[in-house]
């Protein structure tokens, strides 16, 4: 997901935060109201904690969406006008790049005939673009409609780890970095994808191993993190919409500066001039 220059930002999230609040009330199901209260995380676990993970969930979502209820997000739909098209659900599955795509055909093998099912080859059409040709007008309700399905939302679960979650975890622990590390490289993986281009999550640690060893090779675990965020802000000042750092300035940047490395509560953060806790 990708968010809107600052300028256009503070407004867009404050009507979201408040479309959100609506949302959250019409679409709520046993599996979202169960389990929103965050748990304490078991010191020195990793992000497979299951605790740690849910704080990780919240840290993307302070960021993609202004809130830490990140299942409120599984009916979040709109367009942000950053060339990808419709960007939803808890990480921002886009229209534009593919990975909205795989999330319906996966929802959609295991609930043929959904609601949004007959979108496929509209989406199918519109990949790679940011075009809502097939899907207006009423895609963005059909959306907020499926997310109401438990099903619908364990496949977004499942495409999350698939795509961004699990990726980021291996290739943190293969790199010897601990909770703390195995975020930073999932938060990268869902803004910029594991694409070959030159801002993408594989170009991003290139230069990062370049400038510095991680800990799996006997390098500095602080070091090699403060590299690989100089990457990111670099890539991430490539394009307009990614231009505000705050994610990693004075959230992840944050937590590295204190020997954090654990991502250990408390937490106390800032994102795009919101601030943030988890105690």
């Amino acid at each position: 997901m990708v968010h809107l220059p600052r300028a256009a930002r503070s407004l867009a999230a404050a009507t979201r935060r408040t479309a959100l609040a609506l949302l959250a009330a019409s679409t709520a199901s046993p599996l979202i109201s169960s389990s929103t209260a965050a748990v304490a995380p078991r010191a020195g676990g990793g992000l497979d904690d299951p605790a740690k993970k849910e704080t990780a969930m919240r840290l993307v979502s302070s960021a993609e969406n202004s809130s830490l209820d990140w299942r409120a997000q599984y009916a979040y739909v709109e367009d942000i006008g950053d060339g990808r098209g419709y960007t939803a659900g808890t990480v921002g599955f886009c229209s534009g790049t593919g990975d909205m795509l795989e999330l319906v055909e996966l929802y959609t093998d295991r609930v043929p005939g959904n609601v949004l099912a007959p979108y496929l080859p509209a989406l199918r059409a519109v990949d790679g673009t940011d075009s809502h040709a097939g899907l207006d007008p009423h895609f963005p309700a059909d959306w907020r409609r499926a997310a109401r399905d438990t099903a619908f939302q364990r496949a977004q679960d499942d495409e999350r780890d698939r795509v961004y979650f699990d990726p980021a975890l291996r290739r943190a622990t293969e790199d010897g970095l601990r909770a703390l590390g195995q975020f930073v490289y999932f938060d990268a993986l869902v803004m910029h994808g594991d694409g070959d281009d030159d801002a993408g999550f594989r170009a991003i640690r290139e230069r990062a191993l370049a400038r510095a060893e991680p800990p799996a090779r006997g390098g500095d675990e602080t070091t090699y993190l403060d590299a690989f965020l100089d990457a990111r802000v670099r890539a991430m000042r490539q394009e307009e919409a990614h231009s505000d750092t705050s994610r990693v300035d004075t959230a992840q940047r944050v937590f590295l500066r204190a020997g954090n490395l654990d991502l250990e509560p408390p937490l106390d953060w800032a994102v795009y001039g919101d601030s943030y806790h988890i105690g």
